[in-house]
Protein backbone atom coordinates (compact mmCIF):
# COMPACT_ATOMS: atom_id res chain seq x y z
CA UNK A 1 0.00 0.00 0.00
CA UNK A 2 1.37 3.16 -0.48
CA UNK A 3 -0.34 6.50 0.67
CA UNK A 4 -0.25 8.47 -2.50
CA UNK A 5 -4.04 10.00 -1.70
CA UNK A 6 -3.70 10.05 2.29
CA UNK A 7 -6.82 11.52 3.46
CA UNK A 8 -8.23 12.34 0.17
CA UNK A 9 -11.86 11.12 -0.27
CA UNK A 10 -13.24 9.83 -3.51
CA UNK A 11 -17.05 9.91 -4.04
CA UNK A 12 -17.41 6.29 -6.77
CA UNK A 13 -20.54 5.96 -8.55
CA UNK A 14 -21.16 2.77 -9.61
CA UNK A 15 -18.50 1.07 -7.37
CA UNK A 16 -20.33 -1.97 -6.75
CA UNK A 17 -18.37 -4.21 -9.56
CA UNK A 18 -16.64 -3.58 -12.81
CA UNK A 19 -14.93 -0.21 -13.46
CA UNK A 20 -16.32 1.11 -10.53
CA UNK A 21 -14.95 -1.77 -8.33
CA UNK A 22 -11.32 -1.34 -9.78
CA UNK A 23 -11.18 2.62 -9.32
CA UNK A 24 -12.06 1.88 -5.58
CA UNK A 25 -9.86 -0.67 -4.51
CA UNK A 26 -7.04 1.06 -6.42
CA UNK A 27 -7.77 4.62 -5.00
CA UNK A 28 -8.26 2.80 -1.22
CA UNK A 29 -5.11 1.32 -1.45
CA UNK A 30 -3.38 4.36 -2.25
CA UNK A 31 -5.07 5.77 0.89
CA UNK A 32 -7.94 7.49 -0.04
CA UNK A 33 -11.32 7.29 2.24
CA UNK A 34 -13.35 5.22 -0.53
CA UNK A 35 -17.03 6.67 -0.59
CA UNK A 36 -19.07 4.34 -2.51
CA UNK A 37 -22.00 4.02 -4.53
CA UNK A 38 -24.26 1.80 -6.26
CA UNK A 39 -28.13 1.46 -6.39
CA UNK A 40 -28.02 -2.22 -4.92
CA UNK A 41 -26.29 -2.63 -1.66
CA UNK A 42 -25.30 -6.35 -2.63
CA UNK A 43 -21.84 -5.89 -4.66
CA UNK A 44 -20.87 -2.71 -3.39
CA UNK A 45 -21.62 -3.67 1.06
CA UNK A 46 -19.19 -6.85 -0.39
CA UNK A 47 -16.93 -4.28 -1.73
CA UNK A 48 -16.65 -1.90 1.41
CA UNK A 49 -16.47 -5.26 3.39
CA UNK A 50 -13.06 -5.72 1.31
CA UNK A 51 -11.56 -2.90 1.54
CA UNK A 52 -12.39 -2.11 5.22
CA UNK A 53 -10.74 -5.65 6.21
CA UNK A 54 -7.81 -5.16 4.05
CA UNK A 55 -6.73 -1.79 6.14
CA UNK A 56 -8.68 0.90 4.04
CA UNK A 57 -11.73 3.21 4.68
CA UNK A 58 -14.56 2.86 3.43
CA UNK A 59 -17.99 3.50 3.48
CA UNK A 60 -21.29 2.81 1.22
CA UNK A 61 -24.08 4.93 -0.49
CA UNK A 62 -26.96 3.71 -1.63
CA UNK A 63 -28.58 6.19 -3.77
CA UNK A 64 -30.01 6.25 -7.58
CA UNK A 65 -27.79 8.30 -9.13
CA UNK A 66 -30.04 9.55 -11.72
CA UNK A 67 -32.00 11.78 -8.89
CA UNK A 68 -31.09 14.87 -8.35
CA UNK A 69 -32.24 14.52 -4.54
CA UNK A 70 -30.71 11.77 -4.58
CA UNK A 71 -27.56 13.36 -5.70
CA UNK A 72 -27.67 15.93 -3.14
CA UNK A 73 -28.26 13.48 -0.30
CA UNK A 74 -25.33 10.85 -0.56
CA UNK A 75 -23.20 14.46 -0.97
CA UNK A 76 -24.45 15.87 2.07
CA UNK A 77 -23.95 12.25 3.71
CA UNK A 78 -20.06 12.06 2.38
CA UNK A 79 -19.35 15.70 3.28
CA UNK A 80 -20.74 14.87 6.96
CA UNK A 81 -19.28 11.70 7.45
CA UNK A 82 -15.65 13.30 5.45
CA UNK A 83 -15.41 17.64 5.49
CA UNK A 84 -15.50 17.42 1.32
CA UNK A 85 -15.04 15.49 -1.72
CA UNK A 86 -11.62 15.42 -3.73
CA UNK A 87 -12.20 13.07 -6.18
CA UNK A 88 -15.61 12.14 -8.15
CA UNK A 89 -15.00 9.13 -10.41
CA UNK A 90 -18.18 8.62 -12.25
CA UNK A 91 -18.87 4.85 -13.27
CA UNK A 92 -22.27 3.60 -13.09
CA UNK A 93 -23.28 2.35 -16.42
CA UNK A 94 -26.31 0.26 -18.15
CA UNK A 95 -25.75 -1.95 -21.26
CA UNK A 96 -28.57 -2.52 -23.42
CA UNK A 97 -30.13 -5.75 -24.24
CA UNK A 98 -31.87 -4.71 -27.16
CA UNK A 99 -30.87 -3.06 -30.76
CA UNK A 100 -32.29 0.52 -31.37
CA UNK A 101 -35.49 -0.94 -33.46
CA UNK A 102 -36.48 -2.83 -30.81
CA UNK A 103 -35.82 -0.69 -28.00
CA UNK A 104 -38.74 0.70 -26.19
CA UNK A 105 -39.22 4.15 -24.66
CA UNK A 106 -38.20 3.39 -21.11
CA UNK A 107 -35.36 1.51 -21.86
CA UNK A 108 -33.74 4.73 -24.09
CA UNK A 109 -34.77 7.00 -21.19
CA UNK A 110 -33.43 5.04 -18.16
CA UNK A 111 -29.53 4.19 -20.79
CA UNK A 112 -29.15 7.56 -21.29
CA UNK A 113 -30.49 8.49 -17.87
CA UNK A 114 -27.91 6.47 -16.03
CA UNK A 115 -24.89 6.88 -18.42
CA UNK A 116 -25.11 10.42 -19.32
CA UNK A 117 -27.90 12.53 -17.33
CA UNK A 118 -26.70 11.02 -14.34
CA UNK A 119 -22.88 11.93 -14.66
CA UNK A 120 -23.90 15.15 -16.04
CA UNK A 121 -25.99 15.69 -12.72
CA UNK A 122 -23.07 14.22 -9.99
CA UNK A 123 -20.50 16.19 -11.78
CA UNK A 124 -22.72 19.52 -11.50
CA UNK A 125 -23.58 18.94 -7.98
CA UNK A 126 -19.93 17.81 -7.03
CA UNK A 127 -18.41 20.83 -8.85
CA UNK A 128 -19.86 22.91 -6.53
CA UNK A 129 -18.67 21.46 -3.72
CA UNK A 130 -15.56 21.20 -4.95
CA UNK A 131 -15.55 25.18 -6.49
CA UNK A 132 -15.50 26.28 -2.52
CA UNK A 133 -12.81 23.55 -1.88
CA UNK A 134 -9.64 24.00 -3.13
CA UNK A 135 -10.57 22.33 -6.57
CA UNK A 136 -10.74 18.80 -7.15
CA UNK A 137 -10.68 15.69 -9.78
CA UNK A 138 -13.77 14.31 -11.85
CA UNK A 139 -12.74 11.37 -13.71
CA UNK A 140 -16.11 9.53 -16.46
CA UNK A 141 -15.65 5.99 -17.33
CA UNK A 142 -16.69 6.08 -21.01
CA UNK A 143 -17.17 2.22 -22.75
CA UNK A 144 -17.97 2.75 -25.88
CA UNK A 145 -17.18 -1.29 -26.64
CA UNK A 146 -19.56 -1.94 -23.49
CA UNK A 147 -22.60 -2.86 -25.30
CA UNK A 148 -23.49 -5.98 -26.26
CA UNK A 149 -21.44 -8.42 -28.81
CA UNK A 150 -23.60 -7.69 -31.90
CA UNK A 151 -22.74 -4.62 -33.05
CA UNK A 152 -26.18 -3.96 -34.12
CA UNK A 153 -27.08 -3.14 -30.65
CA UNK A 154 -24.42 -1.14 -30.05
CA UNK A 155 -26.31 2.34 -31.59
CA UNK A 156 -27.88 4.17 -28.16
CA UNK A 157 -25.54 2.85 -25.99
CA UNK A 158 -22.69 4.64 -28.60
CA UNK A 159 -24.37 7.66 -28.38
CA UNK A 160 -24.66 7.44 -24.60
CA UNK A 161 -20.85 6.66 -24.50
CA UNK A 162 -19.95 9.53 -27.11
CA UNK A 163 -22.22 12.20 -25.48
CA UNK A 164 -20.28 11.59 -22.08
CA UNK A 165 -16.50 12.21 -23.91
CA UNK A 166 -17.80 15.45 -25.42
CA UNK A 167 -19.42 16.50 -21.66
CA UNK A 168 -15.58 15.57 -20.28
CA UNK A 169 -14.06 17.90 -22.67
CA UNK A 170 -16.47 21.00 -22.48
CA UNK A 171 -16.94 20.59 -18.85
CA UNK A 172 -12.99 20.39 -18.48
CA UNK A 173 -12.98 24.16 -19.93
CA UNK A 174 -15.83 25.27 -17.64
CA UNK A 175 -14.20 23.98 -14.47
CA UNK A 176 -10.99 24.80 -15.41
CA UNK A 177 -11.19 28.33 -13.55
CA UNK A 178 -12.65 26.23 -10.32
CA UNK A 179 -9.45 24.09 -9.93
CA UNK A 180 -11.29 21.40 -10.87
CA UNK A 181 -9.57 18.94 -13.83
CA UNK A 182 -11.86 16.33 -15.97
CA UNK A 183 -10.44 13.85 -17.69
CA UNK A 184 -12.25 10.71 -19.45
CA UNK A 185 -11.44 6.68 -18.48
CA UNK A 186 -12.23 5.18 -21.93
CA UNK A 187 -12.53 1.76 -23.41
CA UNK A 188 -12.89 1.86 -27.61
CA UNK A 189 -12.07 5.44 -28.26
CA UNK A 190 -8.02 5.16 -28.95
CA UNK A 191 -7.94 7.31 -31.27
CA UNK A 192 -9.08 10.44 -29.80
CA UNK A 193 -7.44 9.19 -26.38
CA UNK A 194 -3.66 11.02 -25.53
CA UNK A 195 -2.62 8.24 -23.10
CA UNK A 196 -3.16 4.20 -22.15
CA UNK A 197 -3.30 2.68 -19.32
CA UNK A 198 -3.88 -1.09 -18.84
CA UNK A 199 -6.54 -0.91 -16.19
CA UNK A 200 -9.26 1.76 -14.83
CA UNK A 201 -7.39 1.91 -11.31
CA UNK A 202 -4.17 2.60 -13.10
CA UNK A 203 -5.66 5.06 -14.92
CA UNK A 204 -7.16 6.87 -11.78
CA UNK A 205 -4.36 6.40 -9.47
CA UNK A 206 -2.03 8.22 -11.90
CA UNK A 207 -4.63 10.89 -12.90
CA UNK A 208 -5.41 11.77 -9.41
CA UNK A 209 -1.60 11.38 -8.34
CA UNK A 210 0.85 11.84 -10.23
CA UNK A 211 0.51 11.93 -14.49
CA UNK A 212 -0.31 15.93 -15.72
CA UNK A 213 -2.16 15.82 -18.51
CA UNK A 214 -4.53 18.82 -19.50
CA UNK A 215 -7.79 18.91 -18.17
CA UNK A 216 -10.44 17.26 -20.84
CA UNK A 217 -7.88 14.43 -21.85
CA UNK A 218 -9.52 11.13 -22.49
CA UNK A 219 -6.94 8.26 -21.48
CA UNK A 220 -7.41 4.49 -23.58
CA UNK A 221 -7.68 1.27 -21.15
CA UNK A 222 -6.55 -1.50 -22.69
CA UNK A 223 -7.09 -5.19 -20.63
Amino acid sequence: MNNDLQGKVAFITGAGKGAGAQVARRLAAAGAIVAANDISPINVEALVAEINTSGGTARAFLQDMTRKLAIQAAIIDITDAYGKIDILVNAAHVAPQQGLLEMDEWDVHRLFDVNLVGAMLVMQSVGRVMSEQDGGIILNVIRREGGPPDSARRAVHAASQMGLAGLVQSAALELSPHGIKVFGLARGLGELCVARFDDFGAAALSLCSSVDLPGGALVEIGG
